[in-house]
């Protein structure tokens, strides 16, 4: 799956503008910062509620393919501003992690 057909899942808001498609190979849910950098895979939907800049580096740094912000956890327009600028793609739903995780499970 693609990160624009995410962006037909009910209940995903896009918090960035458009960006360039990226196909998502995986799920990876993480709300420790260091873990996510030193694990999460290249192109994985990288599911969290850690809402600050700081997820923006590690998004970029582990190359993932959006991330998905869970229960409502929100961001700045700073973050958002910084995550487009490093063409990383983030969505935002009021459903708790694990729940987004089955959701897009079952289209992977």
């Amino acid at each position: 799956m693609t990160t624009l057909q995410l962006d037909q899942l009910d209940g995903l808001t896009k918090l960035t503008r458009p960006a360039e498609a990226r196909e998502i190979t995986c799920i990876y849910c993480c709300d420790l910062l260091s873990l996510a950098m030193a694990q999460a895979p290249a192109n994985s939907a990288w599911v969290t509620v850690m809402g600050n800049r700081n997820t923006i580096a590690v998004a970029s740094l582990a190359d993932v393919a959006c991330v998905i912000l869970a229960a409502d956890t929100a961001f700045s327009d700073d973050c958002i501003t910084k995550a487009e600028d490093e063409g990383v793609t983030v969505y935002r739903t009021a459903a708790p992690i694990f729940e987004t995780a089955k959701r897009i499970d079952l289209l992977l």
